[in-house]
């Protein structure tokens, strides 16, 4: 089985205007497309498309209409130029925990059918009920499994104590043993000013271990949700400036580029 829980760490490191940070414990699930229903039968306590203490549902995803999953990452893959027939779909996420679930990011992995790991799609949402994806096409001349950093324009409204400005350098370590996705957040002048690191270690996704996470977090929506309020009101308490919200920007899916190891993304 491929699907599987992934324990993790959150953090958040502010570097101006003030500094600040923040830890969490979470937990998230990385789940291959194909294998929904057999989890469903072989997992208690797990469902896919239904009520259950966790769950999966299509409509929190994607298109959010309740639509095929694997057609609609199939053909955001073939716009950006990949062709994923024969291969797999894995989709890392926050699970519903009795039903209700909020996913800041969400990380999409296309693999060939060689199984080589071939495009990375994030999906981002805000807490106004808003969605951006940044696409990353990994390029032919790397090492198997080995996704090189990439940079891509800041274009979605994610905090209202951020500007919609700037640009993204994403580092990853596609998931394993463990996964880890480190997003830095510069303004156009190169200034750093904003690190968030997700760390995980790879469990099996059985019964077990499944409702242990659940038993041990079983208020995981509410402190995703809340965790964002809470740091809101301090970055408020700080004095830093509370931006409105802006009409989003189309389209809705934007492109990464490599970058080598040791630049900082600057053109």
């Amino acid at each position: 089985m491929r699907s599987a829980i992934y324990e993790s760490t959150v953090t958040h490191q502010r570097f101006e205007p003030v500094s600040h940070r923040l830890r969490y414990g979470v937990y998230s699930l990385l789940i291959d497309l194909d294998e929904r229903e057999d989890l469903g039968a072989t997992v208690r306590g797990w469902s896919w498309n239904r009520f259950n203490l966790v769950s999966f549902h299509d409509r929190d995803h994607g298109p959010r209409d309740g639509s095929d999953l694997r057609a609609w990452f199939d053909d955001e893959a073939y716009r950006a130029g990949i062709d994923l027939t024969g291969g797999k779909v894995h989709v890392l996420a926050f699970p519903r925990i009795l039903g209700f679930v909020f996913n800041p990011i969400t990380v999409w992995f296309g693999y060939d059918q060689t199984e080589r790991l071939r495009f990375v799609l994030y999906e981002v949402h805000n807490t106004f009920g808003d969605e951006h994806r940044y696409g990353f096409v990994v390029p032919d001349d790397v090492s198997p499994g080995t996704v090189p950093p990439h940079r891509v324009d800041k274009r979605f409204h994610v905090s209202p104590f951020l500007d919609r400005d700037g640009w993204y350098r994403m580092r990853l370590h596609a998931p394993n043993d463990r996964y880890r996705l480190v997003i830095d957040l510069f303004d156009d002048a190169g200034s750093r000013l904003l690190t968030a690191t997700q760390s995980g270690r790879r469990r099996p996704l059985t019964t077990s271990g499944l409702l242990r996470q659940f038993m041990t977090k079983p208020l995981l929506t509410l402190k995703v949700i809340g965790g964002i309020h809470l740091e809101a009101l301090r970055l408020w308490s700080k004095g830093v400036d509370y931006r409105s919200s802006p009409v989003p920007l189309q389209p809705i899916t934007d492109y990464a580029s490599p970058i080598s190891r040791d630049a900082t993304g600057r053109p």
